[in-house]
């Protein structure tokens, strides 16, 4: 069985401090004990959102866990043998990444819900047992008030246009972008916050040592270098399809709500919309055509009632503000003057020819009102544009 304390050359804690004077900003030292070398190399072995090892990390702790697994019989013994924790520490710093866990200055509170909830969605959940993490912005300090944007990959121009307003307003507002980098809406997000110099925060499915998908590598390097990315996967591991999964709770958990833009019915964003339900988080969905696939999960979790429509930023922002702290604009068209008349006044405005005039005489017949309230009215018509006096007498104004 390995004794990781003997491994090592250096046995210290970690320390974080802050750099330059920006005060999101964060230089990490990172230098590992036995409980932070057993949570990488538990994070290398174990995969991501494994049930079984949330299971055994509450029973025995990481340290144990890690021996009991390099002693087993099974895929994770084999797979233990040909990992050497303090190799995965030194290809970390290497790379420039940061290992945050439980108990850590940088680990987000925002996560604890994965914990508390019994939520599992695909056989997948629970708290990580570390995040690995890379970029100058602290992490606690750039989600402290997030919202995550996700969608298709496959996305239209209509889907990678709204992603892009939702984003660049969203983050005028004060709300940092998350989402998972991958092509279309993810990438759309990312690009609308940075545009307007606002905070994007990058949750991915692969060691942070290598870019995924290769071809936005310059979007990947930009987060990295300005931003701030995290993954539950160390230092060259590949993505897999349950590590996609594992990650959109992680997307989900940490943001206060959750936009849905584009999703076709199976699909990566369905999966988020999901635990953001279950989470309690808030959920919203972008409305598209209804002769798009790309609009077809949006579309039905408004119909269901799951998601709460929002057709711009101001819509979300009605939704994630504290109350009391946003006020909120009704989503309709702009009130016409007749709209404002009085009963009065419209019984007035009814009286009116279109064509030709009718003295004052005749409108207090037509209408059935004293001469001071139909002068009154006529006055008032008069002034928003809705009645004009002629040599004639009145008629509604063209």
């Amino acid at each position: 069985m390995m004794n990781i304390a003997d491994e090592m050359a250096v046995n210290t804690m970690v320390a974080v401090r802050r750099s330059g004077n920006d005060p999101m900003s964060v230089s990490v030292i990172t230098e590992w004990d036995e409980e932070r070398l057993a949570r990488a190399a538990l994070s290398q072995v174990c995969g991501a959102g494994s049930l079984r090892l949330v299971a055994l990390l509450a029973q025995w702790g990481a340290v144990e866990t890690w021996h009991r697994v390099c002693a087993g019989d099974d895929g994770w013994a084999t797979k233990a043998t040909a990992v050497q924790p303090e190799s995965i520490a030194v290809a970390a710093q290497q790379h420039g990444i940061r290992f945050v866990i439980p108990g850590d200055a940088e680990w987000l509170d925002a996560l604890t819900v994965l914990e508390t909830s019994a939520a599992t969605v695909d056989g997948l959940g629970g708290l990580p047992v570390g995040l690995w993490v890379r970029g100058p912005l602290s992490l606690v300090d750039a989600a402290a008030r997030a919202v995550a944007i996700v969608g298709a990959r496959a996305a239209t121009r209509y889907g990678e246009v709204v992603a892009q307003e939702f984003a660049s307003d969203l983050a005028d507002a004060g709300f940092a972008v998350v989402s998972g980098g991958a092509y279309g809406i993810d990438a759309a997000a990312h690009r609308g916050a940075l545009g307007v110099g606002g905070v994007s925060v990058g949750v991915y499915a692969q060691g942070l040592d290598t870019a995924y998908p290769p071809g936005n590598r310059r979007l990947y390097e930009q987060l990295c270098a300005e931003q701030v990315v995290l993954s539950e996967a160390p230092p060259g591991v590949t993505p897999t399809r349950y590590s996609f999964l594992a990650r959109n709770r992680l997307i989900a958990a940490l943001a206060k709500g959750t936009i849905v833009v584009e999703a076709a019915v199976r699909s990566g964003a369905r999966n988020t919309a999901n635990w953001t339900g279950l989470l309690g988080r808030i959920l919203m969905a972008v409305p598209g055509s209804v002769m798009s696939a790309a609009s077809l999960t949006p579309n039905r979790l408004i119909r269901d009632g799951e998601a709460a429509l929002v057709a711009n930023a101001e819509d979300a922002l009605a939704l994630l503000a504290d109350l009391g702290t946003f006020s909120e604009t009704p989503f309709c068209a702009a009130a016409r003057s007749f709209d404002l008349l009085t009963p009065e006044q419209r019984t007035v405005h009814e009286a009116l020819p279109a064509r030709g005039a009718c003295d004052i005489t005749e409108l207090a017949i037509a209408s059935s009102l004293a001469m001071p309230k139909l002068q009154a009215a006529l006055t008032t018509l008069e002034l928003l544009g809705l009645a004009v006096q002629v040599t004639d007498g009145w008629r509604v104004a063209r």
